[in-house]
């Protein structure tokens, strides 16, 4: 039994050093991930304020490829699937596809944050439990300077592991608001572009039957 113990109790205590390096690797995606987002928030109102114009006003027609500059197309995918909405003016299973692939694209955008919110509090907890067992062994000793190296481990362990999840969350629910906005808008463009097909070829069918009437 002692064989069991032990052994389980060096293999919880190796893991204290990957379960750290982890922690401060997943700490800096945490800040380079809240600065993208930061960033993704101005770039969003910027791009978005013209398209919510012309949705609001109900003019698809106005909302051409030329609207939108360059750096736009390359680097938001909301108006590269928009544009490839209005240029190849497809049937509706070409727009459901288009949508379809916005909406993977933007899971895996999730997914990054997804990772930090549960991750993040998972290793936090590891890093907090895991100096604990030789805290107390050192309390039993009574080597009160290596317990409290141990407790300040775990303690910092345990709100870098807080703050990790914490920009997880706050981004995730950010996030989901702007994308479940994003395929409305994509939903919305896909709905008036197939209105408008049906429109155009009743108006052709009428305008044929029309002229077979004039001129039998």
């Amino acid at each position: 039994m002692d064989i069991i113990t032990n052994t389980l109790y060096w293999l919880s205590t190796g893991l204290l050093v990957p379960v750290i390096v982890l922690l401060l690797l997943f700490f800096l995606r945490a800040l380079l991930l809240g600065g993208s987002s930061y960033g993704q928030f101005i770039d969003r109102n910027k791009n978005n304020q013209e398209i919510k114009k012309q949705l609001r006003n109900r003019k698809l027609e106005e909302l051409s490829v030329e609207r939108f500059s360059e750096k736009q197309r390359e680097s938001n995918e909301l108006v590269q699937t928009i544009i490839e909405m209005i240029e190849k003016d497809n049937n509706r299973a070409g727009l459901d596809k288009l949508i379809g692939d916005y909406e993977i694209i933007a899971d895996k955008d999730l997914g990054k944050s997804r990772t930090l919110s549960k991750l993040g509090p998972m290793l936090g907890l590891m890093g907090t439990l895991i100096p604990m067992g030789p805290a107390l062994v050192a309390l039993a000793v009574g080597d009160v300077a290596s317990m409290a190296s141990n407790m300040q481990v775990a303690f910092a362990t345990t709100v870098i592991g807080l703050f990790i999840g914490a920009i997880g969350f706050i981004t995730l629910q950010t996030k989901q608001r702007w994308y479940a906005d994003d395929m409305n808008t994509l939903d919305f463009i896909a709905d008036s572009i197939t209105e408008r097909k049906l429109k155009n070829n009743r108006r052709n069918r009428n305008h044929e039957k029309k002229t077979a009437v004039e001129h039998p």
